[in-house]
């Protein structure tokens, strides 16, 4: 699978200390192995309920952040605003609206109802989108042979793979470097073209 999305904001082994994970193990078990694109705001939604499944992680933080920095604005990746909102939000709106860019769609919502009042409901919204991907998010593991009972040990294991990694390119010197990671029942490890090889 290609992770080479310019939507994608990091590729870092850093977990921020709040959850055990970073960017890339989200983006691996979370959007990857979930079946979900690795980019916009529906896949997020999708993306960060299971998250939140596999960490004990509150989504709702994050859902604001998106409605505040992003969906206000008439920001969103991956589909027209007036889809994304959802049916309740779209019966606050004119039948005309259906022909509108994302900023006006934004506009007129805020007028309509207030940004606070706004992002409740956005976030309510994409609470529901999560719920409504995790059907989605099983058959996708099942598919793939892993077993999505076992994502939050597999989840420790590939950060602390990303740790060893971070750890073996300081001790090395080395600025960059190139390889494969492998994602397996057993465990995980990264292959190194230089023939080094982690595993945890």
């Amino acid at each position: 699978a290609n992770l080479d999305d310019p939507e994608i904001i990091a590729a870092t082994s850093d977990a921020s200390g709040a959850i055990p994970t970073s960017v890339l193990v989200h983006d691996a078990l979370d959007h990857l192995l979930c079946g979900f694109a690795p980019s916009g705001h529906r896949a997020e939604a999708m993306a960060l309920e299971q998250l939140a499944r596999r960490t004990g992680s509150d989504p709702t933080p994050d859902y604001r952040q998106m409605a505040r920095e992003d969906l206000l604005t008439g920001q969103v990746v991956g589909e027209p605003l007036y889809r994304f909102i959802g049916a309740e939000l779209r019966h606050q709106l004119p039948m005309t609206a259906t022909d509108w860019d994302d900023r006006s769609v934004a506009n007129a919502l805020r007028e309509r109802l207030g940004d606070e009042a706004l992002i409740e409901q956005l976030v309510q919204r994409m609470a529901g989108l999560g719920h409504a991907g995790r059907p989605h998010a099983l058959l996708s593991w099942r598919v793939t042979g892993f077993a999505y009972s076992h994502r939050t040990e597999l989840g420790l294991r590939l950060q602390r793979l990303l740790e060893q990694m971070d750890a073996w390119v300081d001790a090395e010197g080395l600025t960059e470097t190139s390889g494969e990671i492998r994602i397996g029942q057993g465990g995980c490890a990264f292959a190194a073209e230089q023939g080094a090889r982690l595993e945890v």
